[in-house]
């Protein structure tokens, strides 16, 4: 509850001892205060959790179903009994369900059992929970359990009050603060009982240690960086980029390296097969002219080592040429049953499909990495270096490359297996059959018209920029120039597993194009990317990207194309799948953490000068109060929302995103905040204590200047702090001369507040001593933060 925050409850005090003291009137102001002060806070409070709700209302989970023969994409909270739930690799299940039907079907189901290894799914009416990955294969099962019901629901009743850990930000902040109240408490103690046996009055002593305490104690601090972070992460989901939770938006400005992927992330992806290059004849197609029957069989085979209802755009492109150019031939054959599939694997970069025909004749088709095609159908000698190079040739046009092969007729195995193995069983391995090479698509993926520009404003941010792609070094190298990447070396994923982890630290630093890598080996340069000291924001897609964007400082997962758990894996998803986005992102989470650094530095600088006149009696005892509660509580009305509105509209200074990201691990205050905030405070001390001793006048008079001074810099540190063209700005000096401006018209509220009237000539004296002490808390900050020349 706002009203217990440590501000009102000593609010409260100091309202009850003005009650026991019978000064009813001061105390029914305090209580009017506490309220005001509530009000704001709540209302803060209010916009956090506003900003949290739309944040976890955008991260819900999508589920791909079909519902009364409409297939649909919805949130998960929305699933209903009944539905056919898609079965696709990286999908969670969102209820429990009974499966309809799979094919290669394997779940991870270590959220709920622990079990770590995938478990095979295949028996129709088997009961599938929701939580489980797909780890591999496809199907579609009816859900017969939802939300509270399912079991993970049941055990997320028990997990309901799990927190997460606090980020290094809230542990600076609480470290600050918690040091800071140390101290505050400390001197309220020796203030009271200082004071009190001095004077007697132990009421008012207490009253005085009650008004150091509310000088002294930083409470704006943690509600400061909570509102940043949560209004941050809003305002990110409003440019597309998703953080599944607001303390991922401090991460943000200490980034260094953006590793991303060229597949749908600096490219548009929208895959389209430009070249057809039949072997060995070398036949020619190109997008545009017609099919002609040299490249049917090519594209056939193609199609037989894709999937039939493909998420991958290569496969989406191959899918879509051959329904335009082959739909109702013969050479399509969407009744085949499939009998098996061999999956790529870090050792073979090649997909295959075993097919069974209507007759019992069996039909295998291979398609990926031309080298490993070479090495499937064995070429050797001067017949693998003609091949490679016709693929290198077509990958220098800047298309990805893929490599097509089909079994012999009938799909038999090697001569020397035909004894060992069941003519039934399909064998266990791709290389069990003998292929032929049938030629190369080539695909082109547009270059996203908006990457040029974001790659040249993240160099001048001082970030770098490193492309990972599964193409081969000679695509690689062209799509990185197309984008504008510095020219340099291309490293290879082959090259990846030969180097020891020290030398790969040091490649790492002078590469930024890796070619022809695995996913699972993106944890490999995370981690080598690291060594070298950078941090790092990677983006991934699938679920083998899982624990590269959980090692990663900031895992950027794709919200099109992404599967379930690398949304998990995340920090941040990109909706949209833009790298433009994510740079975008990066100047937006450098501005939160700037304007958070100004409203800081405010903070302490407007709470020095309250906390010295608030010491006053504890240095020199029997020295009457200048600054009542009374007083600090209204002068909270300009701090509360300086600190919590005017600085957090702030926008971007022009040259933010040219100077180099913020060092991680670097402290909440560094020495140039800490620098502007104390040579601000000081000034501003001093011209206060200048009035608290004002010669020959009694201490109404005296606290008059003081208070009208204060409120007049409290708006006028904002606007110091602040741009001085912002009209945020100018609107929170303006809330420090409103209250000014509206206490001199009301000579009865100045006599309510213990205040003296103030002739003209005071106010004159008022505005100009501001305008000094403004001017000289200005040249002072900026003087000791410039760098002093070497001599």
């Amino acid at each position: 509850m706002a009203l217990l925050e440590p501000t009102n409850l000593l609010l409260l005090a100091c309202a009850l001892i003005y009650g026991w003291i019978g000064e009813p009137l001061e105390m029914a102001i305090l209580l009017v205060f506490v309220v005001g002060i509530s009000l704001l806070d709540a209302l803060q409070q209010h916009r956090s959790r506003r900003a949290l709700a739309e944040l976890a209302r955008l991260s819900a989970p999508l589920v791909h179903l079909r519902r009364d023969g409409l297939d649909l994409q919805l949130p998960a909270d929305q699933v209903r009994l009944g539905d056919l739930l898609r079965l696709e690799e990286g999908d969670r299940l969102a209820a429990d369900a009974a499966l309809r039907e799979g094919v290669g079907l394997w779940l991870d189901e270590s959220l709920l059992t622990g079990e770590s290894l995938p478990v095979q799914r295949q028996a129709p009416g088997e009961r599938l929970l929701a939580g489980s990955l797909v780890a591999s294969g496809r199907g579609w099962a009816e859900a017969v359990a939802i939300a509270a019901d399912t079991e993970l629901g049941r055990l997320g009743r028990s997990l309901a009050t799990v927190t997460p850990p606090p980020t290094p930000l809230q542990r600076h902040t609480r470290r600050l603060t918690g040091r800071l109240t140390l101290l505050a408490l400390g001197l309220c103690v020796a203030l009271a009982l200082i004071q009190g046996s001095v004077s007697g009055e132990w009421l008012q002593a207490l009253l005085a240690a009650l008004a150091l305490a509310l000088a002294l104690l930083p409470n704006e601090i943690p509600v400061v960086l909570a509102l940043f972070l949560a209004l941050g992460a809003l305002r990110l989901a409003r440019i597309g980029v998703l953080a599944r939770w607001p303390a991922a938006v401090e991460s943000l400005g200490s980034a260094t390296v953006l590793a991303v992927d060229k597949t749908g992330t600096l490219t548009a992806n929208r895959m389209a097969l430009q070249r057809l290059i039949t072997w060995p004849a070398g036949q020619l197609w190109q997008a545009g002219s017609p099919l002609e029957e040299p490249w049917h069989r090519l594209l056939e085979l193609a199609v037989l080592a894709s999937r039939g209802d493909p998420v991958d755009a290569m496969e989406l492109a191959i899918q879509r040429l051959a329904a335009e150019q082959l739909g109702q031939s013969e050479h399509l054959h969407p009744d085949w049953p499939l009998q098996r599939e061999y999956p790529l694997s870090r050792e073979l970069l090649v997909f295959s499909q075993l097919w069974s025909d209507g007759n019992g004749g069996r039909h295998i088709a291979a398609k990926g990495a031309p080298e490993a095609i070479a090495d499937l159908c064995h070429l050797q000698g001067e017949a693998a270096a003609a091949f490679l190079q016709a693929a290198d040739a077509l990958a220098a046009q800047g298309l990805r490359v893929l490599a097509v092969a089909s079994g012999l007729d009938g799909a038999p195995l090697h001569r020397e297996l035909q004894p060992l193995l069941d003519p039934g069983e399909p064998p266990v391995g791709v290389h069990d059959f003998p292929f032929k090479p049938l030629g190369f698509l080539g695909l082109a993926d547009p270059l996203r018209s908006e990457v040029p520009a974001a790659i040249v404003e993240a160099r001048q941010a001082g970030l770098r920029v490193v492309m990972i792609t599964g193409d081969g070094p000679t695509t690689a190298r062209s799509i990185a120039d197309q984008a504008g990447l510095p020219p340099g070396p291309v490293l290879s994923g082959t090259d990846l597993e030969s180097l020891s982890p020290a030398v790969l630290a040091e490649r790492v630093r002078q590469v930024d194009v890796f070619a022809r890598v695995m996913p699972a080996q993106k944890l490999q340069l995370v981690r080598a990317l690291q060594a070298g000291g950078a941090v790092v924001a990677m983006t991934g897609d699938g679920v083998n990207d899982a624990p590269a964007l959980k090692a990663a400082d900031i895992g950027v997962a794709m919200g099109r194309r992404g599967t379930a758990v690398a949304r998990e894996s995340a920090d941040l998803v990109l909706l949209n799948d833009s790298f433009a986005d994510l740079v975008e992102a990066i100047a937006l989470g450098r501005r939160v953490d700037a304007n958070l650094h100004r409203a800081l530095a405010y903070t302490l600088a407007i709470h020095l000068p309250i906390a010295a006149l608030s010491a006053l009696p504890l240095v020199l005892p029997g020295q009457a109060l200048i600054l009542l509660p009374v007083h600090i509580a209204l002068l909270h009305l300009v701090i509360d929302p300086a600190c919590t509105v005017v600085f957090e509209a702030l926008p971007a200074a022009p040259g933010l995103m040219r100077q180099p990201p913020r060092a991680a691990g670097a402290p909440l205050l560094g020495p140039s905040t800490w620098r502007r905030s104390l040579g601000q405070g000081l000034v501003l001390t001093l011209a206060v204590l200048v009035l608290a001793f004002w010669p020959h006048s009694p201490v109404e008079l005296r606290r008059s200047l003081v208070f009208s001074l204060l409120l007049l810099a409290s708006g006028g540190l904002v606007w110091l702090n602040g741009y001085p063209a912002s009209r945020h700005t100018l609107a929170g000096a303006a809330i420090g001369a409103g209250l000014w401006l509206l206490l001199l018209a009301l000579p009865r509220l100045q006599a309510v507040l213990s205040l003296a009237p103030l002739q003209p000539s005071s106010i004159v004296m008022v505005i100009i001593m501001t305008a000094v002490t403004l001017l000289l808390a200005d040249r002072l900050s900026h003087r000791l933060n410039t760098p002093r020349p070497i001599p």
